[in-house]
């Protein structure tokens, strides 16, 4: 396994070390003592969610703030999405800035999204599983989200507006001027 940083603070791509034989294929998904040697940060993961999704559906921007925050392990465990990790944290050297990665079934590259971060990925293939391990509960009062297409993030989702499918509460998210993050 393989931990790389990216240019937000925190914010790190996890590559696993694939054995393959005739047999199929073995690999690490995961390992928490090498992770927070690496990093310093808690690995430690207390819930695991799954979405299925079509081609167009874009999830987020999404975060939970307060002593709900959540970091998050994700992955793609069918098809191909583009995820996108925003850093929301006012103090951080790297605050308003994005990355994205496209993650497949095939490349099995994981990103791992620290709390403070806003989150979202579009499906590029016709459909794609997702696989998110958080570092925290779930709290539906402490969720905020951010406007997918806001104008000063200007993020590049690599779908054509016309095909984005969105919920409604993602339809009505604030801009990130207006994030009360």
């Amino acid at each position: 396994m393989k931990i790389k940083e990216t240019p937000l603070k925190d914010c790190y791509i996890i590559e696993p070390t694939i054995f393959e034989d005739e047999r199929g294929y073995f690999f690490e998904k995961f390992n928490e003592k090498r992770f927070e040697e690496f990093t310093g940060l808690n690995g430690h993961f207390v819930q695991d969610n799954i979405s299925k999704s079509s081609y167009g559906v874009l999830r987020g921007l999404h975060l939970q703030k307060g002593e709900h925050a959540q970091a998050k392990l994700v992955s793609c465990l069918e098809g191909k999405v583009l995820d996108v990790a925003v850093d929301l944290r006012k103090d951080s050297p790297t605050f308003g800035k994005w990355f994205s990665l496209e993650l497949t079934a095939e490349n099995k590259l994981q990103l791992y999204v620290p709390r403070g971060f806003g989150h979202g990925f579009s499906v590029l293939s016709e459909t794609a599983i997702f696989s998110y391990k958080c570092d925290n509960f779930y709290n539906k009062e402490s969720e905020v989200s951010v406007f997918w297409n806001d104008e000063d993030l200007k993020i590049d989702w690599q779908l054509p507006a016309t095909d984005v499918i969105l919920s409604e509460k993602d339809k009505i998210s604030p801009s990130f001027k207006e994030g009360n993050f």
